[in-house]
Parts: C-alpha cells; structure tokens; sequence
C-alpha cells in the first residue's frame, strides 16, 4: 500500500500557499504568519525526513511482521470496526509516544525539532523529526494484537496528514462536539505554546480525548507564544536537526557521577543534578 503522505503532499503544498497569500493579502497583527529563513529550514527538515523516512519504513515494516508472525491473533482489513479500533489504538500509542518524548530528554532531543519555531503555519508542521527511531517501542503492541502492519504503518500516516492542517492561526475554534472529541487547531496551538500554563499539555494525534482521560488537557485561552522556553538562534537544518542531542551529550560528559549523567537523559528536559551533600560540622556547632 502505497504511503498516505505522498498522496498529501500535493495537498500540502496547495495549502501551504494559500495561507502565505493569506498573510500577505489578509494581514492580522495579531498572528505571526511567515518569516522566509524560518520557512526554508522548515521545508528542508520536512525533505530531510522524507529522506529518513523511506529507509525507517522499511525497517519497521519487518519488525512489525516479524511480531505479527508471533501472535495467533487476526484482524480483519475488510471489517469496518478494525479500521475504527485502529485509530483509537494508534492514537493511544501516539499520545504516549508523544508525551513522553516531551518528559524524556533523550527523546526530547529528537522531538524538539518540532517545536523549534517560533511561528504557527502550515510550513511548522514540516518540521519533522530526522531521528524518528526514537518513537519504535510505543507501536509494537498494535502488531501483537493481530492488526496486520500495513494497517498500522498506514493509521500512522493518516494520522501525520491529519495533524498536518492544526498547525495554522487562521482556523479558529470548531463547534463544541468537534473541540470534545477531536485534535484541533486551537488544541495544538496550545500544545506548541511555551506559556507557562500550555506547556506540556494535548499531546493527541486526531483525538484530544486521552488527554481528557489522563489530566493533560488545556483549552486555549491566553494568546499563545510559540517556539521553546529557550529559543534556538539557528536556521541551519542539521543543527535543528541534532542541536539537542549535542547538548544533552555535553551535559552528560560534564556530570561528575554516572547517575547524574543517566538523569540528564533520562529525567525532562531542564533538569539538572541535585547540588552534592553538604559535610563539615552542623550548623551552630562549636569547633572541635
């Protein structure tokens, strides 16, 4: 079965244009739009996992038929409710993929690319991942359970071309139904605010109802400021690209213990190891 995103990519495209005309011809002051450097590093990111991508697909399609060999369990391709069971399974796996890719820094260093702009377009949800290895355990159990791995490989593509339209300011809020059950551009507009009170939170991939059911839902309601707490300063795609990673193995050279260093990768981005215990006499006691 031939990928979903190629079939989209002409879509994109289309709709990438049309919001920059938007921009140009229908200004707002209050949305970012588009900066050129900015779009240029996204669109090669967004060539530079294509890139990746054809090879790792590759990869996972034998890892998942090698799983699916080892279970007795069948789902049917033909049947309807397959297809709608996949999609509340993929997005489970994406929603935990997702979520901790932004609690883990080691998988952070290859998410961050996503979220290194500080615009909100249609050209920011190009910014992909070229180290999307990173994201192969959360899928396994979908071949276990007798979903054949077409199906899964093309649920996860669905849903990248999903996600592809939520990342835009001109779509508003949808009607409430809509706004309850799916992922939409107000929900990860959120998601790519660095506000205090949107960070980490909708981490959904077509639904927003697991973030409903595990606390990390939040509605938008400040003006949201995108980009990272830290902003970067580059525009070369291969620093966007790995620049996290060179930093975190920085970070773990530098740590004085084994511990400390298994914590910068292992623990959320930020954190840093507690200060060392103080020794010396108590405080108030008199010298020997």
């Amino acid at each position: 079965m031939s990928d979903p995103i190629l079939f989209a990519i002409p879509a994109f495209v289309i709709l990438l244009i049309v919001e920059i005309l938007s921009f140009r011809y229908l200004p707002d002051d209050e949305e970012a739009g588009y900066e050129r450097r900015d779009t240029v590093t996204s669109l090669s990111m967004g060539f530079g996992y294509l890139g990746v991508a054809v090879f790792w697909k590759l990869a996972l399609l034998a890892i998942y038929m090698g799983l699916y060999e080892l279970t007795p369990l069948r789902l049917s391709p033909s049947n309807a409710w397959t297809w709608v069971a996949l999609v509340f399974a993929d997005d489970f796996a994406y929603y935990w993929h997702h979520r901790a890719h932004h609690r883990v820094r080691v998988l952070w260093a290859s998410h961050v690319v996503h979220h290194s702009s500080r615009y909100y377009n249609f050209g920011t949800a190009l910014r992909q991942t070229w180290t999307p290895m990173t994201g192969l355990p959360f899928w396994l159990f979908l071949p276990l359970l007798g979903f054949p791995p077409w199906m899964v490989l093309a649920e996860q593509s669905i849903s990248m071309v999903y996600q592809f339209w939520l990342h835009t300011e001109r779509v508003g809020k949808l009607p409430p139904p809509f706004e309850f059950v799916l992922n939409t551009p107000s929900h990860h507009r959120v998601h790519h605010g660095s506000n205090d009170v949107y960070l980490d939170r909708n981490y959904g991939g077509i639904l927003i109802i697991f973030d409903r059911l595990f606390g990390t839902f939040q509605p938008e309601r400040e003006p949201v400021s995108y980009g990272l707490t830290k902003n970067i300063s580059t525009f070369n795609p291969v620093r966007v690209a790995f620049g996290e990673f060179v930093a975190l193995g920085r970070d773990m050279r530098s740590a004085p213990r084994a511990r400390d260093a298994l914590g910068y990768a292992a623990m959320g981005p930020g954190w840093t190891p507690p200060p060392p215990p103080v020794t010396g006499p108590a405080p108030g006691a008199a010298p020997a």
